[in-house]
């Protein structure tokens, strides 16, 4: 029983991992990287990781933290402030 609830703390203390370096095939080492935001979901965020070196993609990574979509789809419903650009402010 020991060894179990052990296991279960170490996962929850690995949810979420950033990759620092990966190994890049045409620099034939591992290299720092750079991650890139590719997609918003509503299940969560698709990255792209490239060599910092090259800008080879060497890997990608999906969450399943939704509250960056939830954030857009909720600043995406507001009504813009009364008197800011568009057709009404136009003389």
């Amino acid at each position: 029983m020991l060894g179990r609830r052990y296991t279960t703390r170490m996962a929850d203390s690995f949810q979420e991992l950033e990759a620092s370096s990966l190994f890049c095939a045409t620099c034939k080492r591992a290299n720092p990287v750079r991650k890139k935001l590719l997609l918003v979901l509503s299940t969560g965020s698709k990255y792209d990781y490239t060599c910092a070196v090259c800008g080879t993609q060497v890997g990608a990574k999906t969450d399943s933290d939704s509250r960056e979509f939830h954030q857009i789809a909720t600043a995406a419903r507001r009504p813009p402030p009364p008197g800011r650009g568009g057709a009404s402010s136009a003389r």
